[in-house]
């Protein structure tokens, strides 16, 4: 069976339903989540690697993975040694020629992935630089403190653990599948009602 995984940072309902529609003949993976979240640890990267039914994997780039290079390839193992392809759009390449591990694809992939840690670390150090630089000039305190995050917001940063238990689960179980705290789950359960 074919697979399409989409990593998205915010959700988007609109785009939701267009790749829905325009990947209509591929088993949809779609995460709303921040890069820097382990492949493993995505809720719908972690019921595709589950899914024992998927042979073949399609991501528009590399970076839809992830952007550190030791889970990208720990990924990129766990297909390899299970027999999935994966074909990464934007290089139109393959990561399995013949049911063997095609070495082009490796460096090719390893280079990509190298660079976008770079750029990762790179944004981040300049993120602090200018926290500090606000910070000295007195324009940036940080939060306020007891601030809090609107009910809209939590949902929609939660949504994978509404969905899972709109599906059934138990509290602990969502917990334990979404890799949130309890607390968390309960506080979405109650916000939900």
């Amino acid at each position: 069976m074919n697979a399409r995984y989409i990593r998205i940072d915010a959700p988007d309902q609109q785009m939701e339903h267009w790749l829905h529609n325009k990947y209509c003949h591929e088993k949809l993976y779609l995460d709303i989540c921040s890069g820097s979240v382990p492949f493993h640890k995505r809720p719908r990267g972690k019921e595709l690697l589950e899914d024992k039914n998927i042979t073949y994997v399609s991501v528009r780039a590399i970076d839809r993975l992830g952007r550190n290079l030791m889970d990208i390839l720990s990924t990129l193992r766990y297909f390899d040694d299970n027999g999935i392809i994966l074909k990464v759009d934007d290089l139109d390449l393959e990561s399995l020629v013949v049911g063997k591990p095609d070495p082009t694809f490796k460096l090719i992939i390893s280079v990509l992935t190298n660079i976008a840690e770079m750029e990762r670390r790179n944004l981040q150090e300049r993120q602090r630089a200018g926290i500090e630089l606000a910070k000295a000039k007195g324009v940036y305190k940080g939060r306020t403190k007891g601030s809090k995050k609107s009910k809209e917001e939590i949902l929609a940063k939660y949504s994978h653990v509404i969905r899972r238990l709109r599906e059934g689960h138990t509290m602990r179980n969502t917990s334990r599948l979404c890799d949130v705290s309890l607390g968390t789950v309960q506080k979405v359960k109650a916000l939900i009602k």
